[in-house]
């Protein structure tokens, strides 16, 4: 699905009997453009007949975090304390949301739960959001709060040295504003979680998962002991070297370490875990198959969005029942070209741009 079909079919879940001239009016195109868009759509099996009847079929469920991104690249190394000539640069991000999108960008049928201000940020992050393909009919629009900001700061590398969020808003995503949403929740396939969320709010998610597979972003060090509780509920888990670590209570090292940590992860009840080693690759393990994958591609141009599109890729391939091996491999693909990329997520992601690049590092 191209990035204008995407857009297309966003609007379309939106208002399902909209006009023709008028979606072509929304969009900026002309109305045969359109046409040709709409055929395309109907021959991969989005839309059906007149009135455009979506398909209606398996949905993943992203919850989690939306914010805006500033970034800000040094031209060279950082000098703490000093000013650092270099770009800044705004975009819309958030774990979940990054997730989300890069979900919907690979073709999978993805709504966002989330938690947004009224005001500019939040307005635009629904539009971004809402033209990549996501359904964000379920994001909480709310008077009085502001949308949630996040300021990351990168060396000339790419690396980023630190980072302040502003994501008090996302405390307002709670279980009772949760409890009207049970159906939708319910009627997923699949739920993506980020450890954004507030502890009570985890809780109550993992509290009604009944038979829901469940997939965390652990986000970070200072937020990934919210989940300690239910590590035996979570089907996929995504930690990086010192969120694995936190948790497991040892130093996760040489290559020596990795199955040991992925063991304790298992007896912890962890049916997947995908260790992310930074620049030396990914570990991955179920129990009974592991190994380890190099990371794909080069230069890197900016990490801060690799992780999520990593995490959107393992929830697609595992949505199309591919091995974990394939899996990480698909995921790699998924990390490579984002980060290869300027923007937290790469416009261009798809299926078929993933497919394209793994064709280039075959095993």
């Amino acid at each position: 699905m191209t990035e204008r079909e995407q857009e297309i079919l966003a609007l379309l879940r939106q208002d399902p009997m909209i006009a023709q001239q008028e979606l072509a009016d929304r969009l900026g195109i002309s109305r045969s453009a359109l046409a040709s868009h709409i055929s395309s759509l109907m021959r991969q099996g989005y839309v059906q007949g007149r009135g455009y009847v979506l398909r209606e079929g398996p949905y993943a469920v992203v919850i989690g975090g939306a914010n805006m991104d500033i970034c800000g690249c040094s031209h060279d190394n950082l000098r703490i304390g000093d000013s650092n000539p270099g770009r800044v640069r705004t975009s819309a991000g958030g774990v979940g949301r990054n997730i989300a999108e890069n979900l919907a960008r690979l073709g999978t049928d993805t709504r966002l739960l989330s938690a947004v201000g009224n005001d500019q940020y939040g307005h635009h992050l629904l539009d971004v959001t809402q033209r990549a393909g996501v359904d964000v009919r379920q994001v909480l629009v709310l008077d009085g709060q502001a949308t949630s900001c996040y300021l990351s700061l990168h060396d000339g590398s790419g690396e980023m040295s630190c980072a302040v969020n502003d994501m008090g808003i996302i405390d307002e995503l709670t279980p009772a504003r949760l409890t009207p949403l049970s159906g939708f929740l319910g009627a997923a396939s699949l739920w993506v979680l980020d450890t954004n969320l507030a502890t009570h709010t985890l809780d109550w998610l993992f509290e009604r998962q009944g038979e829901h597979i469940i997939f965390v972003d652990t986000v970070s060090v200072a937020k990934v002991e919210k989940i300690r509780p239910w590590l035996h509920r979570i089907h996929t888990l995504k930690p990086n070297r010192s969120e694995a670590e936190q948790l497991c209570g040892f130093t996760i090292a040489g290559p020596d370490t990795w199955p040991m940590a992925a063991a304790w992860f298992h007896r912890a009840g962890v049916q997947r875990l995908f260790l992310s080693l930074g620049d030396q690759g990914i570990f991955y393990s179920d129990g009974e198959q592991q190994g380890h994958l190099p990371v794909l591609g080069s230069p890197v141009v900016n990490v801060t969005g690799g992780g999520d599109a990593f995490m959107a890729g393992l929830a697609h391939a595992w949505l199309l029942e591919q091995g974990i091996m394939e899996t990480t491999r698909f995921a790699l693909g998924c990390a490579a070209l984002t980060v290869n990329c300027s923007d937290t997520v790469f416009s261009g992601l798809s299926k078929a741009a993933v497919e394209r690049m793994l064709e280039e590092y075959p095993c």
